[in-house]
């Protein structure tokens, strides 16, 4: 039976990103061939790298006056 499949090494075993369908104790060959990383599959930004690749300079107060910030509104507007 012929399977293939993808697998990292991490310099003590490959670590296999699927499983084997396989019994316990069947012994196999193994080619291994290194496959170069697909750089049309780039892993998503999670929020915060987008964050902080803005460099967003500001307030140290942000959070807490954001209305104001945002609206210009003050304590005084809202009363």
């Amino acid at each position: 039976m012929l399977q293939e499949l993808e697998a990292v090494f991490d310099g003590t075993v490959l670590q296999l990103d699927g499983p084997l369908d396989l019994a316990a104790g069947t012994r196999v060959r193994i080619i291994v061939e290194s496959v170069l990383p697909d750089e049309t599959k780039k892993q998503p930004k999670t929020f915060l790298q987008t964050a902080q690749s803005l460099k967003l300079k500001g307030n140290p107060d942000w959070s807490e006056n954001i209305d104001q910030y945002l609206y210009g509104e003050t304590l005084s507007d809202n009363d």
